[in-house]
């Protein structure tokens, strides 16, 4: 048993599936992306017992009885963005989008532990992840919006 975005999942799975393909292929929950199967470029990043980790590089027996959460535990279909997706999508943090959840579940793990973190603190928070396309300006200006935003409306405050 494992609990996948706050809901309990129970599968028998052979001992060398990896974490990803349990996500994707077993629990279709395809937001999570296979980017180089090397654990290189962080496409594949989630939560597990709220640490981030690359999932092509556990296996899924690794995460039982434990706590995993995917990019698609940041929103719920049909609900609003959560701030850190409207953060990214709002400051230009992503083009093609395939490397967009794994900076997306770093950067929640990033802002549950400092919530006004500097420049030095993203880029090492982000340091496993990597995006062909964009020059990581965006990027981190996308996090520092979603920081404000997430502080904002702890304070009941509008960003």
């Amino acid at each position: 048993m494992v609990k996948v975005n706050g809901e309990e999942r129970r599968s028998e799975v052979e001992p060398r599936l990896l974490l990803v393909d349990f996500l994707r292929e077993v629990l279709n929950l395809t937001g999570t992306h296979i980017g180089c199967d090397t654990s290189y470029c962080g496409a594949c990043t989630v939560l597990l017992g709220g640490r981030s980790v690359k999932s092509c590089t556990v296996l899924a027996v690794q995460a039982n009885g434990g706590e995993v959460m995917t990019v698609e535990g940041l929103a719920r279909q049909g609900a609003p963005l959560h701030p850190i997706q409207q953060a990214f999508a709002d400051n230009h943090g992503l083009q093609c989008g395939y490397c967009t959840p794994g900076f997306l579940m770093s950067t929640y793990q990033l802002l549950s532990k400092n919530s006004d973190p500097d420049d030095r603190a993203i880029r090492k928070a982000l340091a496993g992840n990597t995006c062909r396309c964009t020059g990581y300006q965006n990027i981190f200006k996308s996090v520092r919006a979603a920081a404000k935003a997430i502080e904002a409306a702890r304070s009941g405050v509008q960003p």
